[in-house]
Order: C-alpha cells, then structure tokens, then sequence
C-alpha cells in the first residue's frame, strides 16, 4: 500500500552526509519524498535513491534558495517540514578568530537558516507543517573556543523561540534538536579548521592558548568517537518530523541530555569548574595547568 507520507514533501539541508543524509534516508524509508540539499554533484550522485531527490544547495547562494523554494512551490504535494540542519564547526580562541571568520560561521549556522526559512514559511503556512532547526548543545553551553559555533547555535534557539511564538497561531510548528557529541565528519573537519588557525596565531597568542587548542581537538575527538551514530540521531530527527504533537525541544544522546540539564540547574561558576576538569583531562602532559 502507499503510505500517506509519499503524497508529502520534507527539505532537508546539509544532507551531503553525516546526520542530515541520515535523516533523509529516515524520512525517505517512512514514505516521504525528501528533497535533500547537498553541495557537489558526487554527494548528489551518493544520496539518489528511492523517495530522495537531491538539489544542489548552499544556504548561504541567494539563487539556490530561491530555485528550493521554486521547486517546492512547482510540486502539487505539501510540505510537510523543513529541517535546517545545514552546518560548520569552526573553534579557535575568540581574540585569534579573524572576524571574517564569525561572519562566515553566523552566514552558514544562523542566516542560511533563516533565508531558507523565509523562502518556504508561505509553503509551511498553507499546509500547516513545521519547521526542525538542528542546533546543539553548544546553544545551551558555550565552551572555551565555541565562541562563534556556539554564539550562532545560542541565536538559533532564540530565533526559534521567537519564530514558533509568531506562527503558532497560523498552524506552523518550530522544533529545536539539540545534538550532543555524533560520529560524523563534521567534528573531523573541525579539528583540521582548528589547526589551520592555530596555526595563524600570532606567538603570544599560541603561548596563550595553544595548549587549549589541543586539548579541544582531543576533547572533540574523544566525543565524536563516543557519541550517536548518524543514523540514531536522525532517528530523533525523523520524531520531532512525524509526531503528531512534537515537543519544542529534544535533546539526542545522553552527554546533551545532561549538560541541558545542568545548565539548568548550576550557577555559571559551578558549570566553569566542570567543564575546565573535564577539559583538563585533554592538555598535553607539559602544557596541563
């Protein structure tokens, strides 16, 4: 039989791979049509499949949104979400970030989000679908050298909140996903992009934080590797997708699930204490403080 879904359409940006071609495939299984945003012609050649239509797509390109929303609207079948999930992680100490660099991080992490929002809320709004914005538990705790990561991700939740406030009454749901630690490549990349601009630092800058550098990549690394795989991940996804009545709000793996928690409950003081242990266990033998 075909299932209800097939007559429904789900966007998913950032799906070239890691959580977001997880989802996609998740959603696709379950029935629904995905158009999956992807990059470069092989990622689109690697997603095609049954019920999973990619589209090259960067968030960040004016014309690619606009061709999304034109191909969304052009289809007879209703949209039943979007999920932003479209991302880069980028760490360094706040003083040797250049500012291109957080322009570039908020154009990829908050604004493409939101041009992409923009474009589909008259597709949402007619069939009454919602909207999954992926953030992390970085939009719930900002670590030393998340500044800009986190910085993008705490305004995310805020745009979010405000954005389900705005259309709730008109029938569109907004829903936060709040990832933890997750074996994908995007922590991979991080690490590289961590070292390219360590590696720009000025020799005062490095006497400052190069050891924290380090023991950040070792921390990221030791997290992915523990973490949710993809596919679990985009099984939360794929929740707050179909749930007749989601919540605004669901955490994936249990590190995000306790940190949210603890932010809640500790003094900032107490959660710095933490997190630097936690963080301590990570610097190199002669850099350790």
């Amino acid at each position: 039989m075909t299932s209800p879904e097939t007559q429904k359409l789900v966007v998913v940006t950032g799906a070239s791979t890691g959580m977001g071609a997880s989802t996609a495939r998740e959603l696709a299984r379950q029935g629904f049509h995905v158009l999956a945003g992807v990059r470069r012609d092989r990622d689109a050649d690697a997603i095609r499949s049954t019920g999973i239509e990619p589209l090259l797509l960067d968030i960040t390109e004016p014309e690619h949104v606009a061709a999304l929303a034109a191909r969304v609207t052009d289809d007879q079948r209703p949209l039943h979400a979007l999920v932003n999930n479209a991302g880069i992680q980028v760490n360094a100490p706040a003083e040797a970030l250049p500012l291109p660099e957080w322009r570039r991080v908020f154009e990829v992490n908050l604004f493409g989000h939101i041009a992409v929002t923009q474009a589909l809320l008259p597709a949402l709004l007619r069939s009454k679908g919602r909207v999954i914005n992926i953030s992390s538990v970085g939009g719930k705790v900002a670590m030393a050298t998340y500044g800009a990561y986190a910085g993008a991700k705490f305004a995310l939740e805020a745009v979010s909140d405000s954005l389900r406030r705005e259309v709730a009454p008109l029938g569109v749901q907004v829903v936060v996903v709040e990832p933890g630690g997750v074996r994908t490549e995007i922590a991979a990349r991080g690490v590289v992009t961590a070292n390219q601009l360590a590696a720009r630092m000025t020799p005062e800058q490095d006497e400052r934080y190069g050891g924290l550098v380090k023991a950040n990549n070792s921390l990221m690394a030791s997290g992915t590797a523990s973490g949710l795989t993809a596919d679990a991940a985009a099984r939360v996804i794929a929740k707050a997708v179909t749930t007749r009545r989601p919540r605004t709000r669901y955490t994936a793996g249990r590190d995000a699930a306790l940190i949210t928690r603890l932010t809640r409950i500790l003094p900032d003081r107490a959660l710095d204490l933490i997190l630097a242990a936690n963080l301590r266990r990570h610097y190199p033998k002669t850099a350790a403080a």
